[in-house]
């Protein structure tokens, strides 16, 4: 039950700063066309998730009940892969083929970038 909790709990948080980085870019970027946002969230959540899973793997500095809690929870709330796909549809539907590969391509290219960005950090340690 305490496994379930974790996930729960950092699913939670995860969601809420999900929802506030949305926030944030609708504030600077008056009716952005680009899914920035998303993309941002999904870079971020990639470069934690190769950080904190290298640090859980390689140097047994997180406890399996915090990887739960940080890795399934907080980071698969906080990441928007279903959000993208939706995201990426609707630009295509709307006549943004161009815009809709660009978003694949820069998912694919930061987010493996920044997984093996925060493998490289965490091997420092």
């Amino acid at each position: 039950m305490k496994d379930v909790l974790a996930v729960g709990i950092g699913g939670f948080l995860g969601c809420i700063a999900r929802y506030l980085v949305s926030v944030l870019f609708v504030r600077l970027f008056d009716e952005p066309t680009f899914p920035f946002a998303t993309l941002t969230v999904n870079v971020v959540g990639c470069l934690l998730i190769g950080w904190l899973g290298t640090l859980a793997e390689s140097a047994q500095l997180i406890s399996p009940p915090m990887q739960l809690f940080l890795i399934v929870g907080f980071l698969g709330g906080f990441t928007t892969y279903s959000a993208f796909g939706y995201q990426t549809l609707t630009l295509v539907q709307d006549g943004h083929s161009l815009t809709a590969f660009l978003n694949i391509a820069a998912h694919i290219i930061f987010g493996f970038g920044a997984v093996w960005l925060g493998a490289l950090i965490a091997k420092q340690f």
